[in-house]
């Protein structure tokens, strides 16, 4: 008689296991893995072959941005390609910081402390897209130092706004200019404000770029450097025009603007040349 097999079940089950048990449909089945929607990961829609960066996560959207500057959102899920293999996008977790955490500007967040009331002194930039642009790397900085920044709409009006304002010891001012170079109109005003009868109580600073976007590093756009546009051609519709950019509206001109600060992550991303200048600034109008 022949041996009898060893049981792969248990014994004392006459039915033996049930091979329907677990998840059977998905046997054989591939696995495609999930990958977390990280900020500049790009990935490509399987259906329809848009291709673009990612962005961030936008109730529970992935926003992807192509090579052009178009964003769109799409649900996070199934249905995307990373590398020509189909990937499931997930939201990324949230990360533990590491030891002290850092602002954009990349000092020390400070300890949590009551609101406080702002100073007398001021930073005055030119126009809208300067104050954007500080406030998003310094604006922290400047909330614990009570430091308020306006903008001027031009550095034509720095003497009228200065009359108005009247500076003094405790009420200093610090100015950023853009394109400060030598013999420039605004050297001209920069060099009059120095003469005149705030000069003591007044810092006037600025940056050699035509305009504030060029402080943002032209790699962070995906080029090497920013397009030289010709004379007679308004510099920001030139600048939208060689990256393909719509510029017919002034509306145009602000989604270009909201298109470039999007890239900006922290002061690693700017000019040496802006940055200086910032932190100058704010210690004239934080000093004793």
């Amino acid at each position: 008689m022949p041996a009898t097999p060893p049981f792969d079940h248990d014994p004392h089950d006459r039915y033996g296991s049930d091979v329907l048990a677990g998840d059977w449909k998905a046997r054989g089945r591939p696995t495609i893995p999930e990958v977390a929607a990280e900020r500049d990961l790009v990935v490509e829609l399987a259906d329809s072959g848009f291709c673009g960066a990612i962005l961030g996560i936008e109730q529970g959207n992935v926003v992807l941005e192509d090579r052009f500057g178009g964003r769109r959102l799409f649900p996070l899920g199934h249905g995307f390609l990373l590398d020509g293999r189909a990937v499931r996008l997930v939201a990324p977790k949230p990360k533990a910081p590491a030891g002290r955490l850092r602002t954009a500007s990349g000092s020390f967040v400070a300890e949590a402390a009551p609101a406080k009331v702002a100073l007398p002194s001021r930073i005055f930039v030119e126009g809208r897209h300067d104050a954007e642009l500080v406030e998003k790397i310094w604006g922290a900085d400047l909330r614990v130092e009570g430091v308020v920044v306006e903008y001027l709409e031009g550095v034509d009006v720095l003497a009228d706004t200065l009359a108005d304002f009247r500076p003094g010891p405790k009420r200093k001012v610090g100015v950023l200019v853009d394109h400060l170079v030598p013999g420039s109109k605004e050297q001209r005003i920069a060099d009059s404000v120095a003469r005149g009868p705030h000069g003591a109580h007044v810092l006037v600073v600025g940056h050699p770029y035509i305009d504030i976007w060029q402080a943002v590093k032209p790699q962070r756009l995906g080029v090497e450097a920013w397009p030289v546009i010709p004379r007679g051609t308004e510099w920001k519709h030139g600048i939208c025009a060689a990256f393909g950019w719509p510029h017919a509206e002034q509306a145009d001109i602000a989604r270009a603007w909201q298109h470039i600060l999007g890239r900006v992550r922290g002061y690693g991303d700017l000019e040496p040349a802006l940055l200086g200048r910032v932190e100058e600034l704010i210690d004239f109008v934080t000093a004793p």
